[in-house]
């Protein structure tokens, strides 16, 4: 028996590739691809035989048939967004075999016609019926069919989708933006429509330019066909001493065969890019986006059908095909009319069953379904939100306010909830959180709101009222003394602004409570991977995500964002090392988030201003703390309070008549306590501890305590 085993190569030697070898290469497509473009360059340089050539023809027609069955059976034209490119390869697949049978015609041509392979022989046979006039005649309608009616036609859609798709962009991006602020869509679902909306301008884009493939590709078509009649005409009479008819015939069916065999895969593929480019805007195939377009109005098909059958009434026109045509037509209008009014009927039974079957009383989970955010207005506030021209100023000016929250606070505040309530007044609005009343105000819509800077009564006619937000005195005015109050250098704005700065600083003041447990497990699965190790490392094992929650509510409590979640995670981690009590942990937080805090108080000219506890007072907190390790508490006297509190107010008062807005600084270990204090009667007052400032802040004493 004969050993089949091949022996290994020496080093050095050559060794052909095997068969494995081969399919792995063609396996990938990279590859294959590659090796596909390579060969169509090839067969433009060097002549291929008749039977490849018959071969490469035969690949030709069905990839073109492939493309066409591909368009019409997708559901969206971005399901084939790789067309241009194959239309590419298509159109220079189709000029390299031009080129390969030209090179055989006018070489070989007088042998016979079968000199260019078997298939361009049985196309010109088939099409010219013996008579080379009847060929050039029919093969040169093909043409003007394919380069004047479904070329241009498909191109100058393609066209006009590219621009409306381009100047729509903006528009469409914004919409995306303004459903992603309101919270109807997330940031997944946002990426998502934006790599869709780039994707169709790209694609509509790249089918404007494809469409010259095929305008070009039916113009060189025709000069192949001229070339090849005279060319081969010259050559078959003077070099080859062919009569004038034999050369005529030959040529003229080998060239007719040809332009046949490679425009009608060019018309197949022309026609597979107007029906993608005309598919812009129609979800599904093409025959199901037809059949029930076509068949959605029986009176449009019974109309046809009596038009048929008035036709075949007319003399001399034969009767059979009219009249088959139009009873057919007829038939189909009257069962689809009967099948619409059968699925009318079942959809309001439906809705019949449905309104008979919903109870009487709503159900209790209902009732106890909570509004995070809700604002309630009167009925003449309503033009706030339905505007007659269309643009609802205040929903703007939320989702702009949802917006520059998230970036301020770390997180996405709730969704609002806006709905009238005939129970108020008519110029009455109240904001409610977790349907408790958090503030309200009177409105006059139309008319607009004006404030003295320095705190005084506005010197306007209009209606004298308080500003619903600080309490100062204000006036509502006219729209004709806007300007006149602009000039005084009154503060003007108008009511949505009002609603949307009432609420403004109402979330700012209740952040806490609106930072749900939901929201702390969404923000925690969307750090960083790097920071994934450190989440694993300390939930559950060392605190709870409920722990977790607590430290961001109490530092958003006292309005430090939580944005850097990275770093306030960090400083859990090394805080757990020495305490689990929550409060301790944001003290440990607080110092690490000194940069930003530091950041947050510091004044347009580049320094903190600040009020510092004088050591009498830090001595009085630190022998009224009583309580021994994390159950510390203040037992100071009430009149020791009582005189604190005149002398932070007269400080902070003092300062802001200097125009400044400092911070109470305190050490360490009394700051809990000093801010329970502030907090309530100065709760947009910052207490900050030594620990927290940064040792690159610059520093300014306005006052002390």
């Amino acid at each position: 028996m004969t050993d089949t085993t091949a022996a290994p190569a020496s080093p050095g030697s050559f060794r052909l590739p095997t068969l494995g070898s081969i399919g792995a290469m063609l396996r990938r497509g990279d590859l294959a691809l590659a090796i596909g473009v390579m060969t169509i360059l090839v067969v433009l340089i060097l002549p291929l035989p008749p039977l490849v050539l018959d071969l490469f023809l035969a690949i030709s027609i069905i990839i073109s048939v492939l493309i066409l069955m591909t368009s019409l059976f997708i559901q969206t034209p971005l399901e084939f967004s790789s067309f241009p490119t194959v239309l590419l390869i298509a159109t220079m697949l189709r000029l390299a075999l031009n080129l390969a049978s030209t090179r055989l015609i006018l070489s070989h041509g007088h042998e016979g016609t079968a000199a260019a392979g078997h298939v361009i022989e049985a196309f010109g046979n088939f099409v010219m019926s013996g008579n080379f006039v009847i060929g050039i005649i029919v093969f040169t309608i093909l043409v003007i069919v394919n380069f004047v009616v479904i070329t241009k036609g498909s191109g100058r859609i393609a066209e006009v989708a590219a621009r409306f798709h381009l100047d729509a962009m903006p528009g469409k991006q914004m919409a995306i933006d303004a459903d992603l602020s309101a919270g109807l869509i997330d940031e997944h679902e946002a990426r998502s429509r934006r790599k869709t909306l780039e994707d169709e301008s790209g694609f509509f884009g790249a089918m404007d330019g494809a469409s010259k493939f095929v305008r070009g590709d039916a113009i060189a078509g025709l000069l192949v066909v001229f070339i090849n009649v005279i060319g081969g005409m010259i050559i078959g009479i003077a070099q080859q001493g062919m009569p004038f008819a034999e050369a005529a015939k030959t040529y003229t069916l080998l060239t007719v065969g040809d332009g046949l065999v490679t425009q009608v895969p060019a018309l197949i593929v022309s026609t597979a890019a107007g029906l993608l480019v005309s598919k812009a805007g129609i979800t599904g195939a093409a025959d199901k986006a037809l059949i029930s377009q076509l068949s959605g109005y029986p009176k449009a098909l019974g109309m046809s059908a009596a038009v048929m059958l008035v036709m075949a009434l007319l003399p001399g026109v034969p009767m059979l095909p009219f009249l088959a045509l139009g009873g057919g037509a007829a038939a189909l209008a009257y069962f689809t009319e009967k099948r619409h009014k059968a699925r009318a009927l079942v959809k309001k039974q439906a809705e019949a069953v449905a309104t008979d079957t919903v109870p009487g009383e709503e159900p209790i989970s209902a009732a106890l379904k909570i509004d995070d955010l809700k604002i309630e207005l009167g009925y003449a506030l309503l033009p706030l939100v339905n505007s007659q021209d269309g643009s609802d100023r205040l929903t703007e000016q939320i989702k702009a306010l949802r917006r520059a929250l998230a970036v301020e606070m770390g997180f996405v505040m709730p969704a609002v909830r806006i709905l009238d309530n005939v129970q108020l007044d008519a110029n009455t609005y109240v904001i409610k959180i977790k349907e408790v009343d958090a503030g309200s105000g009177k409105l006059w819509p139309g008319q607009y709101m004006v404030m003295d800077p320095a705190g005084g009564q506005v010197n306007l006619p209009g209606v004298h009222t308080v500003e619903p937000t600080f309490g100062l005195p204000a006036t509502w005015v006219d729209v004709a003394q806007k300007e006149e109050a602009a000039v005084k250098g009154y503060t003007v704005v108008d009511a949505a602004t009002v609603v949307s700065t009432h609420l403004t600083e109402l979330l700012k003041t209740n952040t806490a409570e609106l930072l749900s447990y939901g929201e702390v497990q969404k923000l925690v699965r969307e750090l960083p991977k790097e920071q994934s190790e450190l989440v694993k490392d300390i939930i559950p094992g060392l605190i709870t995500m409920s722990g977790v929650q607590r430290v961001l509510q109490l530092l958003l409590a006292e309005r430090v964002s939580i944005r850097d979640l990275s770093t306030i995670l960090e400083g859990i981690a090394d805080a757990l090392a020495f305490s689990r009590n929550p409060a301790v942990i944001v003290e440990h937080v607080r110092a690490r988030l000194a940069r930003q805090i530091c950041a947050q108080y510091t004044t347009p000219a580049g320094y903190l201003p600040l009020i510092a506890l004088s050591a009498k007072w830090e001595q009085a907190f630190h022998e009224s703390i009583v309580g021994q390790g994390e159950d510390k508490s203040l037992a100071m006297q009430p009149s020791r309070l009582s005189e604190f509190i005149t002398l932070v107010r007269e400080r902070f008062e003092d300062a802001a008549r200097e125009g400044e807005a400092p911070v109470l600084v305190t050490s360490a270990s009394v700051r809990p306590f000093v801010r329970g204090i502030v907090e309530r009667f100065r709760s947009q007052t910052s207490v900050m501890s030594q620990a927290e400032i940064h040792p690159r802040a610059r520093l300014k004493t306005v006052g002390s305590v």
